[in-house]
């Protein structure tokens, strides 16, 4: 499968363009490539559609910046989709720019809308998002009335055929050699209208509900990811199906842990005395408490890496690490007894100087006197 173009490459527009210029560039590719003006040409089918999608992404403030950022692979649960069709094409933006029967040929009333995508928040605890949960929302949506079936006329009488178009769903003029096709103002497209409106959705077809919706989330989800659950959005018109709810994950922030993509980080004090002989301390993880080995001369800010200890990937590739942290923990306050022991040890510093220090000592004789303590021993 060859690759997908850059967009701004598509609609020959610069990354700065404005929306009016992408507007624009789009609605001249478009009728450049119009299927009625390339009978039986495929690749001036493929080019219409491909004009559709990048229009699709960078006419969208939303999916531009993630396509900006991310490229191609962020558009994953933005409600992006490609249009396998012509028919999805004009039903998108066809009423945009009037396509639907600008070259004559297609002058039909569109079926039966699908339902409008919802968008809800979800909060998750690290660990809910680490295993994966089933969850269940509360979402405020548009249901089908169900007195009228959704039809919006009361029940026993059915709707009528617009006056306007006749039940085309749309009106048309002419303009020089063209005629043009625009959506029926009276009937919003569907060619017809309510005589006698139901009394509980008072003609819309639609009620107002709340409704629990159950949403599975898979283990190593992050904040920003949208999880999507097919036809629980907005009810569709009589014969279309239910929009999509998009669900937006916000991960709550952890006490121990700091995530990082897959990897998590935390922050492991210990003692002088257990950095300098080395110990066994208990450590958390995701998987519960474990036993680490700590190795003699531990450096304050070393970091331990436990490969497969982080986060999963959700998109079925590697476990992340967990990295650990080691930093010194100085007491604020000593026994008399302790205060005893580190002034001994601070005295033994001052007559056993390990090679490091005592190249570091040199150093500072030379810079403040000119000469290192070697020198002064030989003068």
């Amino acid at each position: 499968m060859p690759a997908k173009r850059d967009y701004y490459e598509v609609l020959g527009v610069a990354k700065s363009a404005p929306v009016d210029e992408i507007k624009s560039a789009y609605r001249k590719m478009a009728l450049k490539y119009h299927p009625d003006r390339n009978p039986n040409n495929p690749e001036a089918e493929a080019s219409f559609r491909e004009a559709a999608e990048a229009f699709e992404v960078l006419g969208d403030a939303d999916k531009r910046a993630r396509y900006d950022r991310f490229g191609h692979s962020g558009l994953e649960g933005t409600g992006f989709h490609e249009f396998t069709n012509i028919n999805d094409v004009f039903e998108a933006f066809g009423d945009l720019f009037g396509f639907g029967s600008v070259f004559g040929g297609r002058g039909r009333s569109r079926g039966p809308a699908k339902g409008a995508d919802l968008e809800t928040d979800l909060r998750l605890t690290l660990e809910e998002a680490a295993k994966g949960v089933r969850k269940s929302i509360t979402v405020r949506r548009q249901t089908r009335c169900a007195a009228c079936s959704g039809s919006g006329s009361k029940p026993g009488s059915s709707p009528v055929a617009c006056t306007t178009c006749g039940g085309r769903g749309q009106v048309v003029r002419a303009q020089g050699p063209f005629r043009i096709a625009t959506t029926c103002p009276s009937c919003q497209g569907k060619g017809q209208m309510i005589a006698d409106p139901c009394r509980d959705c008072k003609g819309r077809g639609r009620v107002q509900e709340s409704a629990e919706v159950d949403v599975d989330v898979p283990s190593g989800v992050d904040t920003g990811m949208h999880l999507r659950v097919r036809n629980q959005g907005e009810a569709g018109e009589p014969g279309a199906p239910a929009g999509d709810l998009y669900v937006l994950v916000q991960i709550d922030p952890h006490s121990l842990f700091e995530r990082s993509g897959s990897d998590l980080h935390c922050r492991v004090p210990i003692s002088f005395a257990q950095a300098a002989l080395g110990t066994e301390i208990d450590i958390p993880t995701l998987a519960g408490r474990e036993t680490l080995q700590i190795g003699r001369g531990t450096q304050p800010g070393d970091v331990i890496r436990l490969r497969g200890k982080g986060m999963p990937d959700p998109r079925g590739g590697m476990r992340g690490d967990l990295l650990l942290h080691v930093g010194i923990d100085v007491p604020k306050k000593l026994t008399k007894k302790q205060e005893e022991l580190l002034r001994e040890l601070a005295e033994l510093d001052k007559s056993h100087v390990s090679p490091e220090r005592k190249s570091w000592l040199d150093t500072v004789a030379e810079y403040l006197f000119g000469a290192t303590d070697e020198d002064q021993k030989k003068a």
